[in-house]
């Protein structure tokens, strides 16, 4: 026999250790498929029918469990075994989330169930008015609307008025032009007739204002 051989066997076999579990889930689910679940990703096994799984001969040292649910989100947990075959767990939801240890044997509870698809939204009358071209135009026609109304309480004045700026901003070169001018400081002098002069180069107004003064003294 190979004395030396079947010592470190037996060695080997006192330091490893076995890990058993449970997956869980919420009593409203039904039951639970086969799931896969790996131990440092190197090692994988299958849940049993009621959720149990078994890892066997299992060294020293930090471990981590993962289960691979393709349906139900369940925690990671972290495994430490000591030498002297104690086993400490430590749980998180997910890489980041806040630890909390728990016992050995463990008993995973799934978080959450998975939501692949979204419900579509059925049909809405007020999902219309959130279409900006549909506002634009239902404000265009209550202008349509309300243009006759707001046209006979106006004066003849008020009325050529309002058809000048629509002509403006039917035409951007006039309105640019316009603009132009006002910012020039010569947009109100167009419009202002001169004074008339008279053949002696006075105005009419300063012809008056002599006689009256003449006739005074």
């Amino acid at each position: 026999l190979n004395l030396p051989g079947a010592l470190l066997t037996v060695i080997s076999e006192c330091d490893a250790i076995t890990i058993t579990g449970k997956l869980r889930l919420p009593e409203s689910e039904p039951t639970l498929n086969s799931t896969r679940i790996t131990l440092d990703d190197t090692r994988s096994t299958y849940s049993q029918i009621d959720g149990s799984f078994v890892f066997y001969n299992v060294g020293t040292g930090i471990h981590l469990l993962d289960i691979h649910s393709l349906e139900y989100h369940f925690s990671h947990v972290k495994i430490q075994v000591l030498d002297e075959g104690d086993i400490k767990c430590i749980e998180y939801a997910y890489p980041g989330a806040p630890k909390r240890p728990i016992e050995h044997p463990l008993i995973l509870t799934a978080h959450a169930k998975y939501d692949y698809f979204e419900a579509r939204k059925g049909f809405s009358i007020f999902s219309i008015f959130k279409n900006p071209m549909m506002l634009m135009m239902l404000v265009s026609g209550g202008l349509m609307l309300m243009m006759p109304k707001m046209m006979e309480g106006m004066d003849d004045e008020q009325k050529e008025q309002m058809r000048k700026q629509m002509e403006l901003q039917q035409d951007p070169s006039k309105m640019m032009s316009m603009l132009w001018n006002d910012m020039a400081g010569g947009g109100g002098d167009d419009d202002v007739p001169a004074p008339k002069v008279n053949n002696k180069g006075i105005s009419a107004g300063g012809t008056k204002g002599s006689k009256r003064r003449a006739k005074r003294d």
